[in-house]
């Protein structure tokens, strides 16, 4: 039984509310994604192997993520919108209670397994504090709110009128498999009650495991190999071991050891910011270079999500593009004399701003009337 049962997180009452949970929802999974690509950008090639798979794969499945929670948000008549998205960190993730720490972008190190092990800390692992939570205190607390939201809202709807139904969005508005699959599963369309729960089901599990067990649901749920879920991915990274077949979540790893070497990373300040780089306009170009990249993913994300599910396959080169304009930044000591000093090195700040989305709008826009042409030629 989880611990907060007598305590959840409240569920949305109108489907106006559940629409801004879910936009939420999509700002968290989002907001995940820079913090695991320090992470992993940070390790020094050639080194921490295992390290790398396991954070490329959960990256992965946050995309996964945010496809699925947008075809949720489309499903009911939302629509997404990234100018809300997090500007810059550190980062309170949204909708979470004052008792959840902030988010810091961290080089690979046990800080930042820490940080993602906050992330996705499992709602059974969080003592009740005897007072109604301002916000949710853990991600798999806030599915299960919207989770419970949308059942009873649907009941609600059909109450009412036997036809009715919550799930009135555009089908052509919906991300498919054909348009993003990977190792983790892939995305399916939600227009029912049925594939919303599914969906939520595939996001909850795959972070904190399913049935308060250390494994997700992926063998069930798209017939895939079962993995351990994020939370106890990370944790074997963070403890230097694999977890065994029969070890539960609140016991430690019991399996092989495995091989961990932190100061194979590049040490970089959490805190840093493009103006920060002044000292050498080289550096700082490259670190623009990268933001205005990172607002042209989000921006094509944006248009994935709002009907254009054909893009979708832009956002993986437009992220490999910015693992390479990460490395150049590490390669080089932090241009600030002092912060040189104490070994750390420059690194991606992930900053948007209004000027840099506009941007970033302008290159999706012409980059799906390209696609539209292509296909039309084709």
């Amino acid at each position: 039984m989880y611990a907060l049962m007598e305590q959840d997180y409240e569920e949305p009452k109108t489907v106006e509310k559940l629409r801004t949970y879910l936009q939420a929802a999509l700002e968290v999974e989002h907001l995940t994604i820079p913090v695991y690509m320090t992470g992993l950008y940070s390790i020094k090639p050639g080194t921490n192997a295992y390290a790398c798979d396991v954070i490329r794969s959960v990256l992965l499945e946050e995309m996964l993520h945010m496809a699925l929670v947008a075809n949720l948000l489309n499903a009911v008549g939302g629509k997404a919108d990234v100018s809300t998205f997090v500007r810059k960190y550190p980062a309170k993730l949204p909708s979470a209670d004052e008792s959840v720490p902030q988010v810091h972008l961290r080089h690979f190190s046990p800080e930042a397994l820490s940080t993602f092990l906050d992330i996705e800390r499992p709602r059974s692992f969080v003592s009740p504090n005897g007072q109604q939570p301002s916000g949710w205190t853990s991600i798999g607390q806030f599915y299960d709110a919207i989770r419970r939201g949308v059942i009873a809202l649907e009941k609600e709807a059909r109450q009412k009128t036997p036809q009715k139904t919550i799930f009135t969005g555009k089908q052509s508005d919906q991300i498919g498999p054909r348009d993003f699959y990977n190792s983790g599963g892939e995305v399916f369309t939600v227009t029912d009650l049925t594939t919303a729960l599914l969906a939520i089901e595939v996001i909850s599990d795959q972070g904190e495991g399913a049935h308060d067990t250390i494994w997700d649901s992926d063998d069930k749920i798209f017939g895939e190999e079962r993995q351990v879920a994020h939370y106890f991915r990370f944790n074997e990274i963070h403890k230097g071991r694999r977890y065994g077949r029969h070890d539960l979540p609140r016991t430690p790893p019991s399996g092989p050891l495995l091989d961990v070497t932190w100061a194979d990373a590049y040490p970089i300040d959490p805190k840093a910011k493009v103006v920060d780089y002044s000292a050498s306009p080289q550096l700082q170009a490259q670190a623009k270079l990268f933001n205005a990249t990172y607002a042209q993913l989000i921006a094509v994300l944006e248009l994935t999500f709002q009907g254009r599910s054909d893009l979708m396959h832009h956002a993986v080169p437009l992220m490999l593009e910015l693992r390479d304009a990460a490395q150049r930044l590490y390669r080089n000591p932090h241009p600030k004399t002092e912060k040189a000093a104490e070994g750390l090195h420059a690194s991606p700040t992930f900053e948007l701003d209004d000027d840099l989305l506009k941007q970033g709008r302008e290159y999706a826009k012409k980059l799906a009337e390209n696609t539209k042409k292509e296909f039309l030629q084709s």
